[in-house]
């Protein structure tokens, strides 16, 4: 997982927030810049963004790392989920879906 805000106060409280003994928290990013270039290095399987990255925010997750799943907190547009504060970015990673794969027979 990598989180990701516009400044790194935010960004730790993301942290804080979004860890957890199921994952590990791998990285982040304090600017739009630094989070294409975090995503690109980690390819994690989830981002946690702050709402006051943009609202490209996703997009650039997305074209730097397809598979990875975005969680919003605040109003991301393109995020899987979003949430409204802190206390549910847990829960948002635990319900989102697994990735899409091919299918073994």
């Amino acid at each position: 997982m990598l989180c990701a805000a516009s400044d790194p106060d935010r960004l730790a409280d993301l942290k804080r927030a979004a860890v957890d003994s199921r994952w590990e928290v791998v990285g982040g990013a304090s600017g739009i810049e630094e989070l294409a270039k975090e995503v690109q290095g980690w390819s994690p399987d989830v981002v946690v963004v702050d709402a006051s990255l943009g609202p490209e925010a996703a997009a650039r997750i997305r074209a730097s790392y397809p598979p990875a799943r975005v969680v919003g907190v605040g109003r991301v547009l393109g995020a899987d989920v979003e949430v409204g504060s802190l206390d549910g970015v847990k829960a948002a990673v635990l319900d989102l879906p697994p990735r899409a794969g091919p299918v073994i027979r």
